[in-house]
């Protein structure tokens, strides 16, 4: 058991689901993204939706994306520091059906035009999980550097990636592949346990049939 599940997180209150895990979702989609923030509309989901407002779930969302950690003291003041960033900010609803009930989806614009999607969902004592990227299910935490690729359902994307880590030495801790439909879109996620170098992500990038690579590094910006 984490020391976490039993005394909790240390970080800026009051609720630990509410409040840290939120600020966990933005940091993590922050980084997903990868490049500075210009524009985020947070749609709020489930327990999210009705009691966020009270547990400050809208201004810790806010911070993560603002690259805040959850014992920031300045999280609260993380709206008026997006306004101030020239920052867009909106706030809405959406039914996700299944997923958590302490979920939101973030459709984030990055200053260079980057744009993701991510719905994260806080499972408790600021644990998180990010669920879904661009409308693929995916299932990781955020406590390792993890690599999402997006490709066509095609033989030799897999062996692909995994022979380039091979070849940098990055060994895999876990690895999950889904697909919409064969032969249709797939994505690969693997949580790993060191960074990438750059220039292998770049690489990535150009191989046939690979459409989108998204990383997740746990190097701080």
């Amino acid at each position: 058991m984490n020391i976490f599940e039993i005394i909790g997180p240390v970080m800026v209150g009051p609720s630990s689901s509410h409040t840290a895990g939120a600020v966990k979702i933005g940091y993590a989609s922050r980084k997903l993204l990868g490049e500075k923030l210009k524009a985020a509309e947070i749609l709020l989901h489930g327990s999210f939706l009705a009691t966020g407002k009270g547990h400050g779930t809208n201004f810790a969302l806010v911070a993560g994306l603002l690259g805040m950690k959850e014992d920031n003291p300045l999280i609260p003041e993380s709206l008026q520091l997006a306004k101030e960033q020239g920052i867009e900010i909106t706030f809405g609803s959406a039914d996700l059906k299944d997923y958590h009930p302490n979920s939101v989806l973030l459709n984030l614009t990055g200053i260079k035009g980057r744009k993701l999607q991510v719905i994260g969902e806080s499972v408790g004592g600021s644990i998180i999980n990010i669920a879904s990227i661009d409308g693929l299910r995916t299932n990781f935490s955020g406590e390792n550097p993890t690599l999402i690729v997006h490709n066509k359902d095609q033989p030799g994307h897999v062996s692909e990636v995994t022979s380039m880590l091979a070849h940098k030495s990055v060994n895999i801790a876990a690895m999950q592949l889904y697909r919409a439909k064969r032969g249709g879109d797939a994505v690969m996620v693997l949580e790993l346990d060191s960074e990438i170098p750059q220039e292998s992500l770049h690489w990535l990038t150009k191989l046939e049939g690979v459409e989108k690579v998204t990383y997740y590094s746990c190097l701080e910006n």
